[in-house]
């Protein structure tokens, strides 16, 4: 069930699953709502998997000042990401639980604040992002081919470039335009919709998995 389309007396007490994405660019291949298609898809393949989970509309706008200086990216900081992952739990009670699908490295100290909020209110809320042990960080294969399985039409390959993998503690001082002219850090050759077909159901397996475990907690 998508909750935005139901109706009050139709939505009971479930699990509302909220994408977390962002809109920032993507390099010059990719959408600048790649992290939100990722978090739309996997909260709609968890609600598919599970009927007692309904998904809300994505939270679209987020914390992505890292991106500061291309055209497209739009933020709202950290501290104003924290409260709204906050305060959407705290509405949500009357619901049986919220889990938030995170598509968006640069919610992570948000939905750190956010976390610790919820475990002083014993609020029932799981916060999930993915976990890619060999993937590059922004636009680069891993993002692509999960796009193009996902949307094939919204890459452009032939303008896909590769770029840098910076250290942590450099993308936090500097931000991506001062190590990226393109935006991308990675190397977007050889990403396939195979490989991230492949992919998406590795990562929705491990969002069903984890969603299971929190509700046997």
């Amino acid at each position: 069930m998508e909750l935005g389309g139901a109706t009050w007396p139709a939505v009971g007490e479930p699990i509302v699953v909220v994408p977390l994405g962002s809109c920032e660019q993507h390099g010059p291949h990719l959408p600048l709502d790649t992290d939100t298609r990722i978090a739309v898809a996997l909260a709609q393949a968890l609600a598919a998997r599970r009927s007692d989970c309904v998904v809300a509309p994505p939270v679209a706008i987020t914390a992505s000042g890292e991106h500061q200086g291309f055209p497209g990216t739009l933020s709202i900081g950290t501290e104003i990401m924290a409260g709204v992952v906050i305060e959407l739990a705290r509405s949500a009670d009357w619901a049986s639980g919220v889990v938030f699908v995170n598509g968006h490295g640069g919610n992570h100290t948000a939905l750190q604040r956010a976390a610790e909020v919820f475990e002083i209110e014993r609020r029932r809320a799981l916060i999930w992002s993915p976990r890619i042990p060999d993937g590059d960080p922004h636009a680069g294969r891993t993002e692509t081919s999960l796009l193009l399985h996902l949307a094939p039409e919204r890459v452009d390959l032939d303008a896909a470039v590769a770029g840098p993998i910076p250290s942590l503690p450099d993308l936090v001082q500097h931000g991506v335009r001062a190590l990226s002219d393109s935006g991308v850090l990675g190397d977007p050759a050889g990403a396939s919709a195979d490989e991230g077909r492949a992919l998406f159901h590795t990562l929705a397996d491990q969002l069903t998995v984890a969603v299971d475990e929190w509700l046997r907690s």
